[in-house]
């Protein structure tokens, strides 16, 4: 039986039979069987993604001396989690501080320095590329305060999730992580108490609000360097297939791709995203949204489906809770199994206390995700969650 796998999802003894996926030029000569650690990390180093496995030559006896291998390096994976973990809050720190700079850049009439901009989503995409997991994990710790900062953040480290995930070129991922990060650059024009408005706008409220797209547009224009991909994107991201967006009231193919793509990753997030007037939603009522609007004619039905795909049915870095009663966070897809993704039991709801963190593959064990949940329908927050996990490691 032949499977395609995350390359992280192979294990030692696994037969490939070929690359299906990856972001260098490296050719596999003939068919072979993994026969050490070394030979996965070798293939992540070289770009490899996804490969195609003959689960019916799976070589156990190498997969057993592998584990015994294994034992002796645990305290060493522990470490290098932490360190991913850290490394990933880090620059997430780092994005609302550019996103701080060209918002005073705004307001004191200064020219915008793409530079920062080009920097940050460049480590942004690299990351992506090597530790997207620990990445996706950190995002999910948002501050109902900082809505705006980190919004721009989440939205771009979507886009080059997603356009990877569809086989876009890197160099055109670059311009996209740009114009996704500067898409709401205009809302620094936008009256805070319009901004932050708890209940619905008024239509005269709602008119001043879709003016934010227009601000985006002027200022991201003003910026020297800037690409027409870059702007372009941003200009889009409102939209609708149906023509019922704005600013321009655009409609079905004058939408480019890559301005639906944007559209689908704007509204995830806001949607999932907590902010000070409300909750955010789970990743798996998020993704019933999307596809009522895309079967209402706003969004495009074969990207949201691609998206979905893309993110897993329970998204790295979103919490679930077992039918043992426990909470995980998802640490790992199982391309194979995607009901049963690699989860870390850390909460027990029969005691209400933390417990000791326990990685699971719940395509190797009877437990099963019950539903998909928020930390805040425990009285728990993220930013909790990870500092026990990343202490247990």
């Amino acid at each position: 039986m032949y499977i395609e796998q995350d390359i992280t999802d192979v294990a030692v003894g696994a037969y490939i039979e070929k690359i299906t996926f990856q972001t260098g030029s490296f050719r596999l000569t003939q068919a072979e069987w993994v026969k050490s650690e070394i030979v996965i990390n070798k293939l992540i180093e070289l770009g490899i993604k996804r490969v195609l496995v003959d689960t019916e030559k799976f070589d156990a006896q190498m997969a057993a001396g592998a584990v015994a291998r294994g034992n002796s390096t645990k305290n060493d994976e522990k470490h290098k989690y932490k360190e991913r973990v850290t490394q990933a809050k880090a620059l997430i720190s780092t994005s609302k501080d550019v996103q701080k700079k060209l918002f005073k850049h705004i307001e004191e009439g200064l020219e915008i320095d793409l530079c920062s901009v080009k920097t940050l989503t460049t480590e942004l995409i690299d990351t992506l590329f090597t530790n997207s997991d620990a990445l996706m994990c950190a995002i999910n710790i948002r501050n109902k305060d900082e809505y705006l900062l980190e919004h721009s953040f989440a939205v771009s480290m979507l886009m080059a999730l997603f356009a990877r995930y569809i086989g876009i070129e890197k160099a055109t991922i670059r311009e996209l992580a740009i114009g996704a990060f500067l898409h709401d650059i205009g809302k620094i024009r936008t009256p805070d108490e319009i901004l932050n408005k708890p209940g619905k706008l008024t239509v005269d409220e709602f008119a001043v609000m879709k003016l934010h797209v227009n601000h985006s547009i002027d200022i991201i224009k003003s910026i020297p360097g800037i690409s027409k991909t870059s702007l372009d994107v941003a200009a889009q991201h409102h939209e609708k297939l149906n023509g019922g967006g704005y600013p321009l009231g655009l409609s079905g193919q004058q939408i480019s791709k890559y301005g639906r793509m944007l559209s689908i990753c704007d509204i995830y997030d806001a949607l999932t995203a907590n902010r000070c007037y409300k909750e955010g939603s789970t990743q798996l009522k998020a993704f019933g949204i999307l596809r009522s609007l895309a079967q209402d004619g706003q969004l495009d039905l074969s990207l949201v489906h691609a998206f979905i795909k893309c993110m897993g049915i329970y998204p790295v870095g979103s919490l679930v809770k077992l039918n043992s009663n426990r909470l995980a966070i998802v640490e790992g897809y199982n391309h194979a199994d995607p009901i049963r993704p690699k989860v870390n039991s850390f909460y027990c709801l029969n005691t209400k206390d933390f417990e000791l963190s326990n990685k699971i593959d719940l395509s190797m064990v009877e437990d099963e995700i019950s539903s998909s949940v928020r930390a805040d329908d425990f009285d728990l927050d993220m930013e909790e969650i990870m500092r026990f996990l990343v202490s247990e490691a």
